[in-house]
C-alpha cells in the first residue's frame, strides 16, 4: 500500500488540531537509532486503505510512505481512534530496515470451521487469542497464520504450539496458551 505523507514542523496541540481540521492525520515514523520523524497522512487516503485491507491484518500490512520523493517501507505500530466517531486521529509507523528485526502481532485465522466435528455435535467454536506476537526480519513478515480446527471435538482445544511457524519467524508468547476451544452451547 502506498501513502503520500507530508512534513510536520511543530509538535504543538494547536498544530495537531489544525492538521485534523484540514482532514489529515498526525503521525510519527520511528526508525532504529533515530529520533521519530513527525509527519502527516492524508485522512481520506488512509480511510480508503483501511477499507481495502482485510479486518485484523493492519499490523502486517506493509506501507510504502512517500515523503517528498523519498520512499520508506513501514508498518503501523499503533493507531488511535476518536472514541465517538471512530475516525483515525493518530498513527505511529515503524520503518522497515533490511537487517533489523521487527516485533509485530500476526493475525490467526481458522480453516475447517464448517467441518468442525465439535460444532456439528452442538458445540460452539470460540477463538481465545486473535494474534500471535512474533519477531522477524521485514522480508519474512507473514500476513497471517492458519490453524486447522476441523478435527476438534467438544471440549477440545488448539494451542499456540499447534501453529506452524517458519524457522525465520520467532514467536514471542507462551506457546501453551489456548487459541481456540469448542465448548458446549
Amino acid at each position: 500500500m502506498e501513502l503520500s505523507v507530508g512534513t510536520r514542523e511543530r509538535k504543538t496541540k494547536s498544530e495537531i488540531k489544525k492538521i485534523r481540521r484540514e482532514g489529515s492525520i498526525p503521525a510519527i515514523i520511528y526508525s532504529e537509532g533515530k529520533v521519530g520523524q513527525t509527519i502527516t497522512v492524508n485522512g481520506v487516503a488512509m480511510k480508503k486503505v483501511l477499507q481495502k485491507i482485510q479486518p485484523g491484518t493492519l499490523s502486517t500490512t506493509i506501507f510504502m510512505l512517500d515523503h517528498a520523493g523519498v520512499k520508506k517501507r513501514a508498518i503501523v505500530k499503533d493507531i488511535q481512534y476518536n472514541i465517538t466517531t471512530y475516525e483515525v486521529i493518530h498513527l505511529d509507523f515503524i520503518e522497515l530496515l533490511d537487517k533489523v528485526e521487527v516485533t509485530l502481532n500476526v493475525p490467526i485465522q481458522f480453516t475447517g470451521v464448517m467441518e468442525c466435528a465439535g460444532v456439528k455435535q452442538g458445540g460452539g467454536l470460540r477463538q481465545v487469542i486473535r494474534t500471535l506476537r512474533v519477531r522477524c526480519l521485514p522480508e519474512h513478515i507473514p500476513t497471517h497464520f492458519e490453524i486447522d480446527v476441523k478435527d476438534l471435538g467438544l471440549g477440545e482445544s488448539r494451542r499456540l504450539a499447534d501453529i506452524a511457524t517458519p524457522a525465520s519467524v520467532t514467536p514471542i508468547a507462551n506457546l501453551k496458551e489456548i487459541v481456540a476451544i469448542v465448548a458446549k452451547i
